[in-house]
């Protein structure tokens, strides 16, 4: 298991990238701790911001594990903070081809509503290409000026 992380400076991007198993296990550790990677960013456990992030983490990182899950591969977590756009970033990716597909709520059906969660927490959001097999989905959260 490998982490990256770099340290804001003003003006700057900060950045935590992290490799997780596609399993449930995974999928949590992976909310568990970009919530402390945000508590080390100076965003305190009990902030609406580090709520947010963390339910967003947990719904693409569940979708990774649960959907985009091909065998023997991991999925990755970035967070990104650019201090100076006021934007954090969240990207979730695995290596499984199929597109996650929003649908609406109110259905018959059991699941289906994490991305609906994701577009009513985050500012933007979106699937993108990547390098290699499968796909990147992203999510953007404006965060207020401090």
């Amino acid at each position: 298991m490998r982490t990256t992380t770099r340290n804001a400076l003003p003006g700057s991007t900060a950045q935590f990238v992290q490799r997780f198993s596609a399993t449930r296990r995974g999928a949590r550790l992976a909310r568990r701790l970009a919530a402390c990677q945000l508590d080390a960013w100076g965003v305190p456990y009990d902030d609406p911001l580090s709520e947010r992030v963390t339910l967003i983490v947990a719904e693409l990182s569940a979708n990774a594990a649960l959907h985009g899950r091909v065998p023997g591969r991991d999925f990755a977590l970035l967070l990104a903070c650019d201090v100076r756009s006021g934007q954090l970033r969240i990207e979730v990716s695995d290596t499984h081809p199929v597109r996650p597909v929003r649908r609406t709520p109110g259905g018959m059906d059991d699941g289906g509503r994490g991305l609906v969660l994701v577009d009513a927490l985050a500012s933007r959001w979106g699937i993108a290409e990547r390098l290699g097999p499968g796909k990147t989905v992203w999510a953007e959260i404006d965060v207020p000026a401090a």
